[in-house]
């Protein structure tokens, strides 16, 4: 019979301490209903009586399954717990459960808290009682436990026996600074639970100060941890928390756990994994990280020819999981050291067979590494090397022509306004479109805003299939030095369906290289839906 192990996110709490984190009311609304649908068991919604927006977020926080947890510290020295104002806040947010984080190391004990340790004991004990008196769920965040333990064994345990007794539901031992390895917490983990703390009533918080946070977690899971404590991402303070979108697919589809342990997320919702992972990073404004284990863009990128020459053998032979397990997908990039087995798995990706020795698999490498001297850099721009093979093959649609564009940029004594002009022809209609670039409060976002703007104003049959397109990340490169000096611009778009591409255009001119990645971004939009394509004259 499987064991269950019992998710908790502290996205909204622990990962808003990460440096330029800062979410809204609304935002952290939409990140909790997310993680409810995904199965989290708890969701940790940050401190009440912190700041306004956490206070506020409690008031409104939506219905879930996942019980809402309400973060706060055990009461001060001096006062009883029904007196401490600062735990009366957090109780006052009434959710089903409370995580209280004491200190369990007996040298900060003195030096932080200027308290003996007996007085954190009683501290500690008063406030989880006070908790479990109310009617709610309580847990005690062990904070810098693990160096405690190594400093103060008995001081250690004895904070943790008081909150036990007193009535926490869960024990989380947290690894607060991120330094210590995973072989260590699971040692400490087992003699915790040999001290007679069940393993059963154990949580674990990692911090990835070691790049170790994931694999630290699964040590005390494997040494008898019950519960697993982390952020959608890895967000958190310094280096961030143990990722969840690593650890979720890590128990589900990996040895031992997959056989032993059970969570409360099942492998159906993996698919939503990758999409949930950039939801976030979209609420943020953060681009991606794209070597993030299953759901980065590069998770399943293979490159090198004798990969790709296997990969079509068998998957398994470079890939540890199917992508689509998690919603992501292959990815064979293709630059000037490709192969005709990277451009033929390509090609065969985007719906295109192409028999092997066929002369325009040659063709369309020598106008890769024609366009690359100039360069073009075809190893990050995936969508760009598609419009390219297409072109070569002669299956690329003309869907619009641009017969000519404008940009200025303005200086009006404290601000700057952009201003594009964008002239195209659509079979026998010509069509004109002007755009400034401005947000919500008026300020100017640049002259490549500007042309998006104008561009994706009147497309006219096409207007419903890139309306919901919208830019992501904006990369630009000097490939030359000195005064022939080139430009090369990288653009990320993405679709409300999840799609995410990237383009790229070349130009000594900084706008001309920024218009032609636009115009890629738009062009493979309207290529890959197939209500459209076949709306396009061959090119």
């Amino acid at each position: 019979m499987k064991q269950r192990v019992y998710l908790y996110d502290t996205t909204l709490r622990d990962g808003q301490q990460t440096q330029g984190v800062q979410f809204s009311t609304a935002e952290k609304i939409r990140i909790a209903e997310a993680l409810d649908a995904l199965g989290i068991d708890h969701i940790e919604g940050g401190w009440p009586g912190a700041n306004p927006t956490d206070s506020e977020f409690f008031a409104q926080r939506p219905r879930t399954r996942a019980t809402f947890t309400a973060f706060g510290m055990t009461k001060r020295s001096g006062r009883s717990a029904q007196n401490d104002e600062v735990l009366a806040a957090v109780m006052n947010a009434r959710t089903p459960a409370v995580c209280l984080v004491g200190k369990s190391h007996a040298g900060q004990v003195h030096h932080a808290l200027g308290i003996s340790p007996a007085e954190n004991i009683e501290n500690i004990a008063a406030s989880i009682a006070h908790v479990t008196a109310s009617g709610r769920e309580a847990l005690f965040d062990a904070e810098h436990l693990f160096d405690g333990w190594l400093a103060d064994r008995d001081h250690a345990l004895a904070c943790l026996r008081a909150a036990l007794d007193a009535g926490a539901r869960w024990i989380v031992l947290c690894d607060t600074n991120g330094g210590t390895l995973p072989a260590e917490i699971g040692r400490i983990t087992a003699e915790i639970i040999a001290a007679g703390i069940p393993g059963e009533r154990l949580g674990i918080h990692c911090h990835d100060d070691c790049g170790t946070a994931v694999a630290g977690s699964l040590a005390a899971i494997e040494a008898g941890a019950r519960q697993v404590q982390g952020t959608l991402n890895g967000l958190g303070e310094r280096c961030g928390n143990a990722n969840l979108t690593t650890l979720i697919p890590n128990l589900l589809l990996k040895e031992p756990f997959a056989s032993h342990y059970e969570i409360g997320v099942s492998v159906d919702a993996l698919p939503g994994l990758t999409r949930l992972s950039r939801q976030l990073d979209d609420i943020l404004n953060r681009v991606p990280l794209r070597s993030a284990p299953y759901v980065g863009a590069s998770a399943f990128a293979h490159k090198a020819g004798l990969h790709v020459s296997a990969i079509l053998k068998d998957p398994g032979h470079y890939e540890h999981v199917d992508p689509a397990t998690v919603g992501n997908e292959r990815v064979i990039p293709m630059s000037n050291q490709a192969g005709q087995s990277n451009l033929r798995a390509r090609l065969s990706a985007m719906g295109l067979a192409v028999e092997p020795g066929d002369a325009r698999l040659g063709g369309i490498l020598e106008e890769i590494k024609r366009r690359e001297d100039q360069g073009y850099a075809y190893d990050g721009a995936q969508a760009s090397f598609e419009l390219v093979a297409r072109r070569a093959l002669g299956l690329m649609p003309s869907f619009f022509e641009i017969e000519r564009f404008r940009v200025t940029v303005e200086r009006r004594r404290t601000a700057t306004l952009s201003e594009a002009v964008v002239v195209l022809r659509i079979g026998a209609q010509t069509m004109l479109s002007v755009s400034e670039s401005l947000d919500a409060e008026g300020n100017d976002r640049g002259p490549v805003n500007a042309l998006w703007n104008a561009l994706a104003k009147d497309l006219g049959p096409y207007q419903d299939v890139v309306e919901d397109m919208k830019l992501v990340d904006f990369k630009v490169r000097i490939t030359q030095g000195g005064t022939e000096a080139v430009t090369r611009v990288i653009i990320d778009s993405e679709d409300s369906a999840g799609h995410r591409w990237s383009t790229v255009g070349v130009s000594a001119n900084i706008v001309d290289a920024s218009f032609e990645a636009l115009l890629d971004a738009v062009n493979w939009k309207l290529v890959r839906d197939a209500a459209v394509a076949g709306a396009g004259r061959a090119a």
